[in-house]
């Protein structure tokens, strides 16, 4: 069947059909059930919604398939089931459509295909490739129930979409791609909608539209934007914002709100106009009844829809801006990590970082609850630290302890503090801290995080909202060339290299040849490191590091050398150790970032008198 969405809606507005979703909840099929399954276990009730959103006007219905991908099926043990639910759901969407002709004219069947409900490499761990394999799955099953077309919606990420659009365009039949957007009235000022509309019409989908999250008076201003764009659009709001009620989630039913909105939503563009979550053939049949006659205006289309120009935009640097990202480019830099205490009082913690000043350190290093401990937030610390002592902080923000919404907020929240400086690590796990029945959260992990501030200093956020001024970041790193899987370790470099990363901290290094060895592996003189150097103050802790942290190797000759020494001698040998290191290494390396005991920040200062005059 050959499909062309432009043709059909040239002199009309085709009406799609609404929510399955709730339905079925309020039909018995409830919370922790997934609603594609009942493709299978409840199809008699499955056809009978379709049915009636036919009975109501809709020419167009999607399947029951939503949700219905690899992964999100195993988070029922129904991974097996991918092809069998897919396929089933669109044989009685398509038998539903062949019985009922809704206003005389055989229905259209969509193929409904969610986003995966895992993020994609880097935010996450789902390859591009893996993911495109979950897409295809999914499309073919539902082409071979006979679906006529394969709808993409409610994507929030374009990237995911795009991904999700490329894996399917090649089946042979036309395929329709919605975004989502959050109501949000800075989304409209910044011309977002407009910005995707030509960005999916580039591609080549035959129809773009939005669905989901806002009410029908919001997605006019949206649909007003994206038809700007790309000419006739989808448009498949809420029927407004849901609320719990006794535990389940509902929807106002003022279908005459809606059907009025339906109206001002052709007026924007939309040419195809359905009904998203909470929607029911009530508001279906209210569509039709408003849009009867209304004929549509001249299509707005700029021409085919596979060579819509793209809008230009300026480029952005996204290259780093503070005054430790420019001794890094210039000169030998220098890091001391300064531990923060319990507590809200860090007196002291400004008193260490005016001392080390003074010695020539370039920044002070703050951890965020490193070893899951409660400490003060890296951020509010490293701004009283720079106000206070006068010297750049770089602060560590981990992934355990804030969700991708919080870690972005807090990336906004560093940028307008001036907090520019921020070393991205996934973090420690919970069990090993003060509160090991806490949940961590690793939304992402380093090299996710890396990813988010590097989109930052691009100037918009991960869903592409603009940020305002690019805060130029300078995004740094972890490295271990000390790890067992060396290769392993290299590799992680370089996808942190890839998404964005400037420089990389070290763990703490003992010996110039274990160095060296990683410096041949990475093989790149363009990777900026900062070498960790730690200076040891007793055996019993080198004992503690290399047996029982994972990450610190202390060669055997270090330790049996502390064992011999007074515990007034021990620190000055590992001062010493450090101080002979970092003299070798200054040629090989961009800096050295350096782990004094908590107890003992001006150990920190000892060992740069080994440092010789760069730049």
């Amino acid at each position: 069947m050959s499909l062309n969405f432009r043709d059909l809606m040239e002199s009309r507005v085709m009406i799609g059909d609404g929510a399955m979703g709730t339905l079925l909840a309020e039909r018995g099929v409830g919370f922790g059930h997934p609603y594609a399954r009942a493709n299978l276990t409840h199809p008699e009730m499955v056809a009978s919604i379709h049915e009636e959103y036919l009975r109501a006007g809709a020419t167009v219905i999607e399947t029951n398939s939503f949700s219905a991908n690899r992964y999100k099926l195993a988070a029922h043990e129904l991974e097996d089931k991918v092809h069998e639910v897919n396929l089933e759901g669109a044989r009685l969407a398509r038998k539903a459509a062949d019985t009922i002709a809704g206003s005389g004219e055989k229905a259209l069947v969509l193929g409904a295909i969610g986003p995966l409900g895992r993020p994609l490499a880097p935010i996450g761990p789902v390859s591009l490739e893996e993911a495109r394999s979950v897409f295809l799955e999914q499309a073919e099953a539902l082409l071979e129930g006979e679906a006529d077309a394969l709808l993409l919606e409610t994507f929030t990420d374009l990237a995911e979409l795009k991904l999700a659009y490329d894996a399917v365009r090649s089946l042979g039949v036309p395929v329709l791609a919605y975004k989502t957007f959050v109501e949000d009235g800075e989304t409209l000022l910044e011309g977002l909608p407009e910005r995707a509309a030509r960005e999916i019409s580039s591609w080549g989908a035959d129809l773009t539209g939005a669905n989901c999250t806002v009410g029908p008076q919001r997605m006019v201003g949206i649909i007003e934007q994206m038809s700007a764009g790309a000419g006739p659009v989808a448009a498949f709001p809420n029927p407004g914002l849901p609320q719990l009620i006794d535990g389940k989630v509902r929807y106002r039913q003022d279908v005459n709100h809606f059907a009025e909105y339906g109206v001002k939503l052709a007026n924007a563009g939309a040419r195809l106009i359905g009904g998203c979550c909470g929607s029911t053939p009530a508001h279906t049949r209210a569509l039709v009844e408003a849009l009867r006659d209304f004929k549509p205006q001249r299509s707005r289309s700029r021409g085919s829809v596979s060579v819509v120009e793209r809008e230009e935009r300026v480029q952005i640097s996204a290259e780093p801006t503070t005054e430790f990202a420019e001794r890094l480019r210039t000169g030998f830099a220098v890091a001391v990590e300064v531990d923060l205490p319990r507590g809200n009082d860090i007196c002291k913690v400004v008193e260490a970082a005016r001392r080390l000043k003074e010695r020539g350190v370039d920044a002070i290093d703050i951890s965020d609850g490193a070893r899951a401990r409660l400490r003060m937030h890296p951020v509010a610390a490293a701004r009283i630290v720079q106000d206070q002592a006068g010297i750049e902080v770089v602060a560590h923000i981990s992934c355990r302890d804030r969700n991708i919404i919080g870690l972005q907020s807090d990336f906004l929240g560093a940028a307008a503090l001036g907090v520019k400086n921020i070393l991205a690590v996934t973090g420690d796990p919970t069990q090993i801290g003060d509160y090991p029945e806490a949940t961590g959260v690793f939304d992402t992990d380093s090299v996710g995080l890396v990813h988010v501030l590097s989109r930052m200093n691009q100037g918009e956020d991960l869903a592409g909202n603009p940020i305002g001024d690019p805060p130029g970041f300078l995004i740094g790193a972890a490295f271990n060339p000390t790890a067992e899987d060396l290769d392993g370790e290299v590799e992680k470099l370089r996808r942190k290299v890839e998404a964005g990363a400037h420089a990389f901290w070290t763990q703490p290094v003992f010996e110039i040849g274990a160095l060296e060895s990683a410096l041949e592996r990475i093989n790149d003189d363009e990777v900026c490191l900062l070498l960790g150097l730690m200076p040891l103050r007793s055996a019993r802790q080198a004992e503690f590091l290399h047996h029982e942290v994972p990450g610190v190797d202390i060669p055997l000759h270090v330790r049996e050398r502390l064992a011999t020494l007074s515990p007034e001698d021990a620190p000055k040998y590992g001062v010493e150790v450090a101080q002979n290191l970092l003299a070798k290494v200054q040629p090989l390396v961009s800096g050295a970032y350096i782990m004094p005991p908590a107890s003992a920040p001006d150990l920190a200062g000892d060992v740069l008198e080994a440092l010789q005059p760069v730049g």
